[in-house]
């Protein structure tokens, strides 16, 4: 699957699995889980079905407010997002916003910021899906 702007991965690990896996790697790193957003939990309260479908919603004050201190717009895309969904044939799979795309979009492609976001989602999101 190739969508523009986004890194996706495939897991090794059925939804629940994966949630559960990705949440403990983000508070193994330190970071704070703010709000998770169970699509598919939704949509069944409002009579629609829907595969499992989840947004994690994460962040660092420390790390993410000096940057929007300095660049307002970046916060119409924080805190970090990762979506969890499983496609028609019960894959499962993780999506999160490549750093490239993501800080580009905000004059902000700078080679060291990319490089630290590249890494600690490659990390975060490698250990739910490995």
């Amino acid at each position: 699957m190739s969508v523009e702007g986004l890194r996706v991965l495939k897991s090794r690990h059925d939804p629940g699995e994966t949630m559960d896996r990705l949440e403990a790697a983000l508070r193994r790193h330190g970071f704070k889980i703010l709000v998770r957003i169970d699509h598919a939990e939704e949509a069944r309260a409002a009579g629609v079905e829907l595969r499992p479908t989840v947004v994690v919603m994460f962040g660092s004050a420390l790390a993410g407010a000096p940057t929007v201190r300095t660049t307002p717009t970046l916060a119409i895309d924080l805190p970090i997002r990762v979506l969890i969904w499983q496609d028609e044939q019960e894959a499962t799979w993780a999506a999160y916003n490549d750093p490239v795309w993501l800080l580009g979009r905000h004059g902000l492609a700078s080679a060291a910021a990319v490089e630290v976001m590249n890494e600690v989602l490659a990390n975060v999101v490698g250990e739910a899906v490995a």
